[in-house]
């Protein structure tokens, strides 16, 4: 009898140290799984902030259709200076801008070309598909609506929306797009415990359950609630 009481109690003490080392590890390994996650997931927030502010440039608003913003990178251009050669101190000094040093080189005039010492100074504008400018080999047109679905998600897209009518207090239009993925979207699929905690804590800092990038209440320069 008393060998018995022994195992089983063997056992409890056990199964008790399991428990300990589990209540432990349970929320260190969630942190870890969410650290890195989110940390995917925010370079697909910066990506589609950079896809906004071109749209924005290119017409004047933001947009909360995600086709037309897939549209727009798979179509778009984007505008840039390619850059050869640089003014010299001793040219700044002379009076010499870049302005001036772009219109001496498109008269072609070699002879004043050469006295301002521009041989070397190019500066030519280059259409570049907007993809490639934004976001070099990361996506292609074929793949573009990928930065758009939450990864970890199992196909869930980013919310996003606009507020193109905000006045400011100096009455001007200040167009704004908020893009967020929710906790539940991303950390589903983890302890449901321990992400409820997370969400609780988020609640308690009065803070956005999840990540996300703008803001349609005020203007907060684009930035994300992760910087």
């Amino acid at each position: 009898m008393k060998s018995v009481v022994r195992i089983l109690l063997g056992i409890s003490i056990v199964f008790l140290g399991y428990l300990c080392v589990v209540s432990v590890l349970t929320p260190i390994r969630f942190e870890e799984e969410k650290a890195k996650r989110e940390k995917v997931i925010v370079q697909h927030l910066i990506n589609i902030r950079a896809a906004q502010l071109e749209f924005k440039e290119a017409n004047g608003r933001y947009t909360a259709n995600i086709d037309s913003l897939v549209n727009f990178l798979q179509t778009a251009k984007k505008k840039e200076v390619k850059k050869e050669g640089a003014l010299t101190e001793a040219q700044l000094e002379a009076g010499l801008t870049e302005e001036k040093a772009v219109k001496i080189i498109k008269k072609g005039d070699m002879k004043e070309i050469i006295a301002n010492g521009l041989t070397n100074f190019r500066r030519d504008t280059v259409y570049t598909d907007m993809i490639v400018s934004l976001y070099k080999d990361a996506y292609t047109a074929e793949n573009i609506a990928n930065l758009f679905v939450i990864p970890f998600s199992n196909g869930q897209q980013f919310e996003i929306e606009v507020n193109n009518t905000y006045m400011s207090s100096s009455n001007i239009n200040v167009p704004l797009f908020e893009a967020r993925a929710a906790y539940d979207t991303y950390l589903g699929d983890l302890n449901r415990q321990e992400l409820a905690n997370a969400k609780d804590v988020a609640n308690t800092l009065e803070r956005y359950t999840g990540l996300k990038v703008g803001s349609i209440v005020e203007p907060n320069n684009n930035a994300g609630n992760w910087e």
